[in-house]
């Protein structure tokens, strides 16, 4: 990670001297060093948003993560349904959030079911699409020595196609954890009572660009936590992988 946190480094430092030598003003652009100090002044009210934001992803993702694994097996299960379903899994991801999202505040006002429902339909595409190229990558003559063992259609699902599908499950996880949070933020800032995206559309009403990066920066933390989080679990669910990963490198 060092090569990444030399650039992050280099950008930060860049910002702060164009910020000191041009002069411009805070409310158009805040030095770093102002985003850290006002944000800290108000982390009680950033982390009682961030912690709203991150139990609306957790909860919309968990449900993104049942629905996706509840429609790649029946998919997998049955070529009809793969036929009739992934065009339509395709054409979902068509649909612009920035569109569907107010929608869902006007039908489902601001609660939870419709910053849920926004977080699950930009998350389960990736996922469900990984587990269902996964199962439909697994070793064949595995499956037809299996079968030519008597074994059942299930067997052959849990001992062949699932541990097959597991690598690029967890590939399509990391791309949707962040996804998660990004859906969170944006069903936040377009309509609800608490969040960091409601936070943001408060404070940039009110011209504190400091406070809206400072926001911007939990919510970049907490992506990074989830996507860093999905290795420790890969590496309790499938141990495997990393061999395998260390083997290719």
């Amino acid at each position: 990670m060092l090569p990444a946190v030399v650039v992050v480094a280099l950008l930060v430092i860049a910002w702060q001297v164009y910020v000191t030598v041009s002069g411009i003003r805070p409310q158009v652009l805040p030095s770093p060093l102002r985003v850290v100090q006002q944000g800290w002044r108000a982390r009680d009210a950033i982390s009682g948003h961030a912690s709203a934001t991150l139990q609306v992803t957790l909860i919309g993702f968990a449900v993104s993560l049942l629905c996706a694994w509840a429609l790649a097996v029946l998919v997998d299960f049955s070529p009809w349904l793969r036929r009739a379903f992934v065009p339509l899994f395709v054409v979902s991801q068509t649909l612009p959030i920035i569109a569907i999202a107010p929608l869902m505040i006007i039908w489902f006002g601001f609660g939870l079911l419709p910053k849920v429902l926004v977080i699950a339909l930009a998350t389960f595409f990736p996922m469900t699409i990984g587990l269902i190229e996964g199962f439909a990558a697994a070793d064949r003559e595995a499956g037809a020595l299996l079968r030519s063992m008597g074994a059942s259609r299930w067997q052959e699902f849990r001992y062949v196609r699932l541990p097959s599908a597991i690598p690029r499950f967890f590939t399509a996880l990391r791309i949707g954890i962040t996804y998660a949070v990004v859906g969170a933020v944006f069903a936040e800032y377009v309509g609800a009572t608490s969040g960091l995206g409601i936070y943001m559309a408060t404070q940039k009403n009110s011209f504190r660009t400091d406070l809206v990066l400072a926001a911007v920066l939990v919510t970049a933390v907490i992506s990074v936590s989830l996507y860093l989080l999905t290795f420790a679990v890969e590496r309790v669910v499938a141990p495997w992988i990393k061999n395998e990963r260390a083997r290719h490198e």
